[in-house]
This record gives C-alpha cells, sequence and structure tokens, in this order.
C-alpha cells in the first residue's frame, strides 16, 4: 500500500510540474549550457559521456547499492528526468517506475528500438529484493541486454545518431569518439565469442537470471538460480540445486558479486566452482564498464586455464 501511495504521488506530481524547453541545440563554444542527458542504467551512462566527451553532460542518479532496474526516484529526481535534454532508456521494460510518471516523449530515447524483436521474454521468477531496491520478480523482458555486446554496439549507435542530431557542430567528434568505442566493444565481444566456443556447450550455472542475452550470444549453456550474494542459500535452494545437477552437471557458477564464503565452500564440495561475472548495471566501486567488463572475461579465462591445467 505504501509503495501504491508513492507510487501515485510521484505520477501526480509529476503531471502536474511543468516541463521547460531547453533549447534544441547546445554545443561547446556558443554560449549555450551543455547538452544535459539523464540515462537510467550505468552501461548508457557510461557509453553516453565516451559519445560526448566535453560536449555535454551525464547524469545517472542511481545511488550506487541500488540495482537501477528496481530504483524508485523521489520527487526531485522525477522533475530533473522531466527537465533533461534527453532521456536514454535501456528499453526490455527497464526501469518501470517511468511507465508510472509523466515524462517528455520528444526527449526518450530507447537505445534498444532498432532490435525490438531480438528482446527475450522470459517467465514470471520468484518474487525476492535486493536490499533497498525491495520486492520483485524478474518476470516479463530480460533487460540486461548490454551483457550481448553486439547488442551494446547497436544501443551506443543509436544514442551517437541522436546526439549527432542535437550537436551537428560536433557531430565528426563525436563520430571519431564512436568509432573509437565500437573497435574497444567489439574486441571485447570476440574474446566472449573465443570463450563461448572454449565452453563448448559445457553445462554452467547463473547465480541469478540475468544472464539471457549472454548466453545466447555466446552459446553458453546455462541455467539460472534464484541467490543473491549476500545472503546464504536457504535448505530448499541446495534441494533445487541437487535436483538441477542431477540432468545438467554443472562445473562453475557465474555470480553477480563475490558470494559468502560458506556459500563459495558448499558449491566447491558439489564441485562447482564460483567465478564472479558482474553484470555491469550499476556503477561500479571501482574502474568503469570497460574495465569491469574486462575483469569478467579475464576471471572466465583464468577459470579455464585452471580447468584445463
Amino acid at each position: 500500500m505504501r509503495m501504491s501511495l508513492l507510487i501515485l504521488t510521484l505520477a501526480l506530481a509529476a503531471c502536474g510540474q511543468g516541463v521547460s524547453t531547453p533549447p534544441d541545440s547546445n554545443s561547446e563554444g556558443t554560449g549555450q549550457r551543455p547538452l544535459e542527458i539523464y540515462t537510467v542504467n550505468y552501461p548508457l551512462a557510461w557509453g553516453a559521456k565516451q559519445l560526448l566527451g566535453g560536449a555535454g553532460q551525464v547524469r545517472f542518479p542511481v545511488p550506487a547499492d541500488i540495482d537501477p532496474a528496481f530504483w524508485q526516484p523521489d520527487l526531485n529526481e522525477v522533475v530533473a528526468f522531466q527537465q533533461a535534454d534527453m532521456i536514454l532508456l535501456n528499453g526490455a521494460n527497464y526501469a518501470r517506475w517511468m511507465s508510472r510518471v509523466s515524462l517528455p516523449d520528444n526527449r526518450l530515447v530507447d537505445s534498444s528500438r532498432d532490435f525490438a524483436d531480438r528482446l527475450i521474454a522470459v517467465d514470471t521468477g520468484p518474487v525476492h529484493s535486493h536490499g533497498p531496491a525491495g520486492d520483485h520478480s524478474h518476470g516479463g523482458m530480460a533487460f540486461t541486454v548490454w551483457l550481448d555486446l553486439d547488442l551494446y554496439q547497436r544501443q551506443l549507435q543509436t544514442i551517437a545518431t541522436t546526439v549527432k542530431s542535437k550537436l551537428p557542430q560536433q557531430a565528426n567528434s563525436i563520430a571519431a569518439r564512436e568509432s573509437e568505442l565500437i573497435d574497444k566493444i567489439t574486441e571485447m565481444d570476440k574474446a566472449l565469442m573465443a570463450l563461448g566456443r572454449e565452453f563448448n556447450g559445457a553445462p554452467i550455472l547463473y547465480s541469478h537470471p540475468v544472464y539471457q542475452y549472454f548466453g545466447r550470444r555466446y552459446q553458453f549453456n546455462g541455467r539460472a538460480m534464484h541467490w543473491e550474494p549476500d545472503q546464504l542459500p536457504q535448505q530448499s535452494d541446495w534441494s533445487e540445486l541437487h535436483a538441477l545437477l542431477e540432468h545438467h552437471r554443472a562445473a562453475v557458477m557465474l555470480w553477480e558479486d563475490d558470494p559468502m564464503p560458506e556459500t563459495r565452500a558448499a558449491l566447491k564440495a558439489l564441485g562447482v566452482e564460483v567465478v564472479v561475472f558482474r553484470p555491469m548495471g550499476k556503477r561500479p566501486k571501482e574502474g568503469d564498464f570497460l574495465s569491469g567488463m574486462t575483469a569478467n572475461i579475464d576471471r572466465l579465462k583464468a577459470y579455464l586455464h585452471v580447468r584445463g591445467a
């Protein structure tokens, strides 16, 4: 009930706020304020910042300890989104709070719009929580599209096209940064494709149902649990895992973050190694999207090296 009242309050307040219309064109050296872009997750924020260089400001207001997919902004944060020059959406029903407030349609940029036919529908999963984000499920649509780095490149290209239309004087510079950025993402994509071939269909596990696009792109034979790194699995969770291992004999589980030592030890006793592969949806404690994904790839390579030794 409390959450429903909060959502209603946000929606009514947002509808009642006047939305100022900033200039359609902003650029360096014109005396106009920089283009202000708001984003709903870290991959979009990082990518937009790389593309803009000094030609604008990228805002990602979600606290570092909250999963952006399930964040609930307060009224001031909603108003800030309303007044942005551009709002970058992830698509795939990500950040569902946006459907409950009034936002200017002409400033919304769905970065997944060009591959809507490649989005993955998923069954409604069990309701659970991620700390202060509250209860939720992962049903409806898989949304971690950026873990397919080919799709992430297409998100970045959509952002670049839109930003260039807003900043025509900066189009050449943005295009150069886009080319450099795509080259970096392409190299990581190739590395993951090679790892997928090396796994060669061997069964693996995911600690959480957020690796759908990753598994499809890189041909990993994965099955997902609903385990949290900061919580000990319940007896029912272990029973579910034992049943799964009877027909899906995985030797490794990918985790969103380091699990508790007791969990890691219990998995090892079952012959299941832990490899941390952070989805990178929220701002990392250190480094950035590029270094975080590189570290993910390196941990997978290290596991394969030890397994093959």
